[in-house]
């Protein structure tokens, strides 16, 4: 089980397709592994066990029959519980959907069944999608596999501790303001935001419309670029969807380089607040990428300062509308229906019990930032400073062709450190969240440990909408000339559970 478990996806594939091992011995090995140690780390809200091993019992039975398997064939993956499953619930981390078994599949889980990927189960996040720590769960935080006593990121801290802990070898995460980069970098693992609209939204259960985005999530820059190919694309059932093809991911990752390429770092990525030990990776990490033949260009964007401070008034704003449709009167939890009550009451009675403190908090921001009289004062102006961010952007990518930065200023900061600090909480995004508002692409992958407590840190990689395959050229070099200098994958070190 243990060889199994520490092979990459595409390791897995590959033995998969030539016979050397079944569908089911991997989708096997990594239920056994989910059984030793998710009791500690909680990765899961949901196992979904038959269901895995009828699919990967369908994947051996296509390759006994000589048909062609995809890239992904009978490979495990975790799911993020925002994706709506016909054959499994989605709670979206909230008390308000327990139990809730949708009709459909989402688009991306009908993409992941399409390719043969085995879905072991939904991972747990922090309550629709709303905060950095996965603490937020209705149903208990995650720990990181590095340390079970620290968060393992937000909101897909799920995900992210899955891959840690050798319990899947892909993953499905969504990133809002930075849930899939964030997550990546305090796990030493790699999550790729796509282009806003380059992966489908639909029965992806909405947060802040205009700013979620699914993702790959993986523990080799390759993985990722396979899962990456495997979920993108046009989707006519999402009117954001992309209409052009898919940039070529997977080309890039298989040929990573920066030779030639010129390599921003924005002034405003770095300063008050930012770990000493993240800061010192980092700088390690700019030279690495000078050594391999990219140009560095300093960049100053003003308007990436005011970026926390926009998102967190446009996502609660979106967050407050979007949640309206939660009223106990369709589907979910329902409160208080004896009879002697009107529906208003049930409704309040239900959100009551329902939502937990930082989705009420997140709703009566959003809700006041768009009331009579506070619109243009709150809501506009942060519109307008998406506009200035976005403006920051297309200057910055006229000079250089990636933009590089920390992609958190801390490593993992314990369980509860900040449960009672919000503005302590949403200052792990402040590297992350520009490119949201911009919708560009991003990944974050492991580039070392910080020297004060031994724990992971992230490189974040931007790129301009629709050049998603600049991550992966980039991210594949900087990934390989880690592996070449200490000899192995940086994963290979992370304490056993």
């Amino acid at each position: 089980m243990t060889d199994i478990i520490k092979l990459t996806a595409a390791q897995i594939a590959a033995k998969i397709a030539s016979g050397e091992l079944t569908a089911v011995e991997v989708t096997e090995a990594h239920l056994a592994r989910i059984d030793a140690v998710d009791e500690k780390v909680h990765a899961f809200l949901h196992i979904d066990r038959e269901g895995a091993l009828a699919q990967a019992r369908a994947v051996d039975a296509k390759r006994e029959a000589g048909e062609k398997l995809g890239p992904l064939a009978g490979v495990p993956l975790a799911l993020k519980d925002i994706f709506t499953t016909k054959d499994m619930p989605t709670t979206v981390g909230s008390k308000i959907l327990e139990g809730w078994v949708p009709p459909y599949d989402a688009t991306l889980t009908q993409k992941l069944r399409d390719a043969d990927v085995v879905i072991l189960g939904k991972t747990n996040m922090d309550e629709f999608a709303m905060g950095s720590s996965t603490e937020n769960s209705a149903y208990g935080p995650t720990g990181n596999p590095w340390d079970l006593t620290r968060i393992p990121g937000g909101s897909g801290g799920g995900s992210s501790a899955a891959l840690a802990s050798y319990e899947a070898p892909l993953a499905i995460g969504t990133d809002t303001g930075g849930s899939i980069r964030q997550p990546a970098s305090v796990t030493g693992t790699v999550g790729v935001k796509p282009t806003y609209g380059g992966v489908s939204r639909y029965g992806m259960v909405a947060f802040s419309s205009s700013l979620d985005q699914g993702g790959p999530c993986a523990r080799t820059v390759l993985d990722a670029a396979l899962l990456h190919e495997a979920i993108a694309g046009h989707d006519p059932l999402d009117s954001t969807s992309i209409d052009a093809p898919v940039p070529p991911v997977v080309e890039a990752a298989r040929n990573g380089s920066v030779q030639g390429m010129r390599v921003g770092v924005v002034k405003q990525f770095r300063g008050e607040g930012y770990q000493a030990g993240v800061l010192q990776r980092f700088d390690e990490s700019v030279e690495l990428l000078k050594s391999l033949g990219a140009t560095i260009v300093e960049l100053d964007c003003p308007s990436f300062d005011l970026a926390l401070s926009a998102y967190y008034l446009i996502a609660p704003s979106e967050c407050s509308s979007n949640l309206a449709r939660f009223d106990a009167m369709r589907y979910g939890l329902r409160v208080g229906d004896d009879g002697t009550k009107s529906a208003e009451e049930v409704t309040a009675l239900t959100r009551e019990a329902g939502f937990g403190d930082e989705v009420k908090r997140r709703i009566i921001l959003g809700t006041y930032a768009l009331s009579s009289g506070y619109y243009d004062a709150y809501y506009g102006s942060a519109q307008k400073v998406r506009t200035l961010i976005t403006q920051d952007f297309e200057k910055a990518f006229e000079q250089v062709d990636v933009i590089v930065s920390p992609t958190t200023p801390t490593t993992a900061f314990p369980i509860g450190e900040r449960a009672d600090d919000p503005m302590a909480m949403y200052l792990a995004d402040l590297c992350t969240i520009p490119t949201n508002l911009a919708g560009n692409s991003a990944m974050s992958l492991p580039c070392g440990l910080a020297p004060e407590d031994g724990l992971p840190v992230g490189l974040q990689i931007i790129a301009p909408a629709m050049k998603d395959d600049r991550l992966y050229k980039v991210g594949s070099a900087v990934e390989a000339a880690f592996v070449e200098k200490w000899g192995h994958p940086l994963l290979e070190e992370a304490p056993s559970l």
